[in-house]
């Protein structure tokens, strides 16, 4: 690789770094490119040379982040590590990065770049939730779960309570950390859901190592 491809590529990461932390705190309306080239220390012109327009900086900036987020998934639920702490591991990962994306931000979206969310929403389908899900078919193979659980009630209702906990508005009022609340999460919906053995595991777990 070439010192300018270098330079290329750092910078273009810096743009998706930048432009994804203003959309994600301000939502997609509210950001113009001015700010983010601003905040960049670059001209609007160099801005357009990467993405010809603020639609096509958003999807490239979120898919970045999910990208991310699903090989980070990939990394935990290919380790060697007992499958409880894997489920563990997974969700934390999955509230750190709910907690990035604000109520509001989603509804703006949805009102501005619809197709563009529903882009994103079938990716996010794709890459996080049917990874998590074949981790709990997984653990159903491996008689983690009580059997009558069903995997897709359970990630769903992960899902909702880290949209609704997991959030700027909660975690501002209150000392706990996403990660904290995520764990919570994690004894409250889980440990109901475990087996005896599977629970016994998690507590061992729980008090002689950390996760993540």
């Amino acid at each position: 690789m070439t010192s300018n491809m270098a330079t290329d590529l750092k910078l273009r990461d810096r743009i998706l770094e930048q432009s994804r932390d203003e959309f994600l705190s301000r939502g997609f309306s509210k950001v113009t490119l001015d700010e983010i080239a601003t905040g960049l220390g670059i001209s609007k012109k160099t801005l357009y040379k990467y993405y010809p327009s603020k639609e096509e900086l958003l999807r490239a900036s979120l898919h970045s982040m999910m990208r991310s987020a699903g090989w980070e998934l990939e990394r935990i639920a290919s380790s060697d590590k007992p499958l409880v702490e894997k489920l563990a591991s997974a969700l934390m990962l999955v509230g750190k990065y709910v907690s990035r994306i604000r109520g509001e931000t989603i509804t703006d979206f949805q009102r501005f770049v619809p197709s563009l969310w529903k882009e994103l929403d079938q990716y996010r389908q794709e890459q996080i939730i049917n990874r998590l899900i074949k981790m709990l078919q997984q653990g159903r193979a491996e008689n983690v779960f009580r059997p009558e659980v069903n995997e897709q009630v359970l990630i769903y209702m992960l899902v909702s309570s880290l949209r609704s906990v997991i959030h700027p508005a909660i975690l501002s009022k209150h000392s706990f950390s996403a990660e904290e609340a995520a764990m919570s999460i994690f004894k409250v919906l889980f440990e109901g859901a475990f087996t005896d053995e599977a629970r016994k595991e998690f507590h061992i777990l729980k008090n002689s190592t950390e996760l993540l």
